[in-house]
């Protein structure tokens, strides 16, 4: 039966504790998995990437081409925002800056916010 001296049995645990503790921050801080899209959400991301990509990161943990335009994971995650909320401001023009005058389809602004919400995710820090 082998001896365990106890500095090196002590080494042996504090390692182990360190790993599992990394290993335990790593996840807690990790973005969730990246979820499974439903019909409407895909044609919004097919919808972000043609009209909105230009500006916004329309992925997530991605950096927006225009630094004055949000990320859709900063908007996904604002105090409040539900996907009808964000439906309520698509159909509204008149909330768009001077640099998104287009017009967007019904069915595109619901496509759209349902692919939006899919990056809402507890413990989201914006990007700074």
């Amino acid at each position: 039966m082998p001896r365990f001296t106890t500095p090196r049995f002590a080494l042996i645990a504090i390692a182990l504790l360190a790993a599992g503790s990394a290993a335990a921050v790593s996840s807690a801080t990790a973005r969730p998995k990246e979820p499974t899209l439903s019909a409407s959400a895909k044609r919004g991301l097919t919808v972000a990437q043609a009209r909105c990509a230009a500006c916004h990161a329309v992925t997530p943990n991605a950096p927006s081409p225009n630094p004055e335009a949000p990320s859709f994971d900063d908007i996904a995650n604002r105090e409040g925002l539900t996907a009808a909320t964000l439906r309520g401001y698509l159909r509204d023009a008149h909330n768009y800056p001077d640099a998104m005058n287009f017009r967007i389809q019904r069915q595109q602004v619901r496509d759209l916010s349902a692919y939006i919400v899919t990056m809402k995710y507890p413990g989201h820090k914006p990007a700074i």
